[in-house]
């Protein structure tokens, strides 16, 4: 198995030594952490050998001052998968490299980019990054190379006005992100003509974070990129960088499954993929770790109650303290913003119990920190003035951490790709390194510690996105037509279903259709967020001071930000004095209380239409539009030192509304009991048949998993049946319930057998656990699972459902009783179990 570690040509950086004490070997440190509890914590221990790597010549196109520049770095000669990527996008070919963490993707690109720079003092070049970390990252190594006439700069949000003007017309190596790219220099491209006409080559950075709907969006963004510089038509400098009008991609990407075609899927062109990591590879030990069960004395557990564990931020803020005294710099990651305040907030008060004044060198880092805060830290982890950091996955892509001894991940991050991307960032110059995951007390997690081997040994996910979703192309069709009016040709750029996309946008009155091509008829530009964030960011506001703190996604500040809330800002605490949603700003005063807060949620669906339906006997399902409510209405105030609930207060917060495309189906209560399905166990079996039915949607739709949302309940007020719903988790829908709907047979028929074959007993990540799952995956029922499809495909089957579809209104509208388990769909309110809609974790 790879195991993707530092590659010490590609990055090197000046580290002073700042640790209290010696530096603790990756097996002793495990040893000495396991010593803290009385029994061994760890479940597991994988030990990945060391690796040499393989250095080749210099490429000889590659300038001399080029080479020195890298020399001055320590990079004496590139591995040869940097080599064999520099060669292809030397030659125009459109390459990824997809390789292990920190295995030198950087040097891969930027050789060939820079050696052209260096050659044509015309060209230019564009690098996208998914963060503005990753940008920043980039530019100072590239800034770094100390080369003249690059020129390299940031091209953000953060970007000051006064230096825009500056970089469109002489910066040469612009660093950028997918949504700047989107929302101001393709709107804005006669500003910009002179750099798109010279654009050798397109970085695309952490190409593997494209996916789902943010993927194919950013794949159409992309489209357009190429459709505004074959405008333009650039004047090659080289004829090695491509043909006229069409910039090089090169795409760096962490190992995933078929790296090939997912590039060729977000760029639109052929890709050729180079995937064997060649660098060296220095030995990692990684363990499994379960906290320990909570003694029945400890006054934060009832002895008549059910023991229950240590939480996994504790044990992760204690074991991120414990590495940091024994001088080990240590990356702790962790699935929330607050849940990284709380690690690294308890972190500082264990080490300055232990040696006073330790607690500075520990410090949190997410999103919604100022720039200034940002740069600041991601400074001081390089240089060493911190020893420990705890970070949300803001920090798991490539940005320069090499120097790191170990890794914490507190909490299963979703995915095996995200896993060992975290993991990756241990590891100093190819020496020794520790990577733990400390599973938080849930089944998944629970699961996946004492199976290793559905962690170790197997394939990471394939990247997933369908750039052909019309609920994507549409829309960017609408942004590129505002940028110049389409031309048939345009058409073929965009690909599959263009036309029809197009006709759609003139039927609704959005485009006009000219002999000369299709034109955006209104002054405003196209709204569409890349990213779908739920809003703009809401500002934090210390109200004595009118000091900004920072910022929180709207999405996230009914939960965050509502009155009465504590908020974490570096180990300070907060308390929000107001919230005012239409402004965009809360009032916060500093304030240290003994007690933490927490949002309670409401979720509800209810049917708003039906567009069409099969009949098949004592089952249905359905295609039609739901709306899926959700609303925080009251808080719990817990005391930190024991997490005893204080009170519940109510809260007075409006209700968010997401109407999407739903794909349900409903079963009547006899023919589950006909079936050996108990009245008890039929929550669990339509819950768990739930969960692996979004884990195999992605097989029949090009979709990812956090781009569907659930939900199952014995009892729908709607259905007046037991029901199971899988929603899009985008307004309007995205196309991926109707795929379900039309190829039901097949997809049901892969989720039960993706069931039934799993060796597990009760239920595994690899059939019925969701690590998106709002419930904890309680309650699941495997093998009642397996009886619940049984009975939907019986009866699908019986009534001829091939994957056609009926209408309500084909016969002049149906009984409301035709065989459905209940009658059609009415409006309702309540549901009996939700799981919450689409969206990566916090």
């Amino acid at each position: 198995m790879r195991f993707p570690i530092p590659n010490t040509s590609a990055r090197v950086q000046d580290v002073t030594d700042h640790s209290p004490g010696p530096r603790r070997a990756p097996g002793e440190l495990l040893h000495r952490l396991r010593l803290r509890h009385p029994a061994d914590p760890v479940t597991h221990v994988e030990r990945v050998p060391a690796r040499a790597g393989e250095p080749v010549g210099w490429p000889g196109w590659a300038p001399e001052e080029l080479r020195a520049a890298f020399a001055r770095r320590g990079v004496v000669a590139p591995w040869r998968h940097q080599a064999e990527a520099a060669e292809l996008a030397y030659a125009g070919r459109h390459v990824v490299v997809a390789t292990g963490t920190a295995s030198g993707k950087s040097l891969a690109y930027q050789l060939p980019a820079l050696s052209t720079l260096l050659a044509d003092p015309r060209a230019t070049v564009l690098y996208l990054a998914p963060t503005k970390a990753l940008a920043a990252d980039q530019l100072r190594a590239v800034a770094g190379l100390e080369l003249d006439g690059v020129r390299p700069a940031t091209y953000d949000g953060d970007t000051p006005r006064a230096e825009r003007e500056w970089i469109r017309r002489h910066s040469r190596f612009v660093l950028t992100n997918p949504d700047m790219l989107h929302h101001g220099i393709l709107p804005g491209h006669a500003h910009w003509s002179g750099f798109l006409r010279r654009l050798a080559y397109v970085v695309v950075d952490e190409c593997h974070t494209y996916r789902g709907v943010f993927g194919s969006h950013v794949a159409h963004v992309l489209r357009r990129l190429r459709r505004q510089c074959a405008r333009f038509g650039r004047t090659p400098g080289q004829a090695l960088a491509g043909s006229r009008g069409t910039p090089t991609f090169l795409l760096a990407s962490a190992t995933s499954g078929d790296p090939a075609t997912a590039a060729g899927r977000l760029t639109g062109l052929p890709v050729t993929a180079v995937t064997e990591d060649t660098s060296p590879r220095g030995g990692v030990t990684f363990a499994l770790w379960e906290p320990p069960l909570l003694p029945p004395t400890d006054s934060s557990v009832d002895a008549d109650l059910v023991q229950v564990r240590r939480s996994a931020l504790r044990e992760t803020a204690d074991l991120l303290a414990d590495s940091v005294v024994e001088g080990v710099r240590t990356l702790a990651f962790v699935r929330s913003r607050r849940g990284a305040e709380v690690v690294a907030a308890n972190a500082r008060r264990a080490l300055d119990e232990a040696v006073p004044g330790l607690g500075d060198r520990v410090a949190a880092y997410r999103a919604g920190y100022l720039r200034e805060e940002r740069r600041e830290l991601e400074r001081a982890l390089l240089h060493g003035d911190l020893l420990g950091l705890a970070s949300t996955n803001a920090l798991e892509l490539g940005v320069d951490l090499v120097g790191l001894d170990a890794v914490l991940i507190c909490g299963w991050p979703g995915t095996r790709a995200s896993l060992w991307q975290q993991a990756g960032r241990a590891g100093r110059s190819g020496d020794e390194a520790l990577a733990v995951l400390v599973a938080r007390d849930d089944p998944l997690d629970t699961y996946l510690v004492h199976h290793p081997e559905a962690l170790f040994g197997r394939p990471v996910e394939a990247t997933v996105l369908d750039p052909a979703n019309p609920y994507v192309l549409a829309p960017q069709l609408a942004c590129a037509a505002h940028e110049s009016p389409l031309t048939p040709a345009d058409l073929d750029l965009f690909g599959e279903g263009a036309k029809e996309a197009v006709d759609s946008l003139v039927e609704a009155g959005a485009l006009r259709q000219r002999p000369t091509g299709w034109y955006w008829r209104h002054r405003e530009r196209p709204e569409v967020d890349l990213r779908g964030e739920g809003g703009a960011p809401v500002c934090v506001v210390e109200e004595s001071t009118g000091r900004l703190l920072g910022t929180v996604d709207g999405g996230s500040a009914h939960f965050l930000l509502h009155t009465g809330a504590v908020y974490l800002h570096q180990g300070v605490s907060y308390v929000v004095d107001s919230l005012d949603l239409a402004d965009g700003c809360a009032l916060v005063h500093a304030e240290e209380p003994d007690w933490s807060t927490h949002a309670r949620d409401v979720t509800s669906l209810s049917v708003v239409s039906v567009r069409s339906y099969a009949d098949a006997g004592p089952v249905g399902l359905f295609l039609g539009e739901v709306d899926v409510t959700s609303q925080v209405v009251s808080y719990q105030r817990r005391r930190i030192a024991t997490g005893e609930v204080i009170d519940t207060r109510p809260l007075d917060l409006p209700a968010r509304e997401l109407r999407t495309v739903a794909v349900w189906f409903t079963l009547s209560p006899e023919s589950l009991a006909a079936a050996g399905v108990e009245a008890p166990d039929v929550p669990g079996a339509l819950h768990a048949a739930e969960h692996a039915a979004i884990g195999l949607l992605p097989l029949m739709a090009t979709c990812d998993r956090w781009d569907i949302g659930g939900l199952s309940t014995a009892l729908h007020p709607d259905t007046e049946a037991p029901t199971v719903f899988v929603y899009d988790g985008h307004p309007g829908g995205a196309g991926f319930a109707e795929r379900a709907y039309g190829t039901a047979a097949a997809w049901l028929r892969a989720t039960r057998d993706a069931i039934a074959e799993c060796g597990c007993e009760t239920g595994c990540p690899s059939c019925v656990q969701s690590p998106k799952c709002g419930n904890g995956n309680n309650p699941l029922a495997k093998a009642e699972a397996v009886k619940v499809l049984d009975v939907m495909l019986a009866n699908l089957a019986t009534a001829g459902r091939t994957g056609g579809v009926t209408s309500p209104e084909a016969d002049g509208g149906a009984s409301p009783e035709a065989g459905r388990g209940g009658p059609l769909p009415r409006q309702g309110d309540r549901v009996a179990h939700s799981v919450p809609t689409a969206g990566p974790p916090a």
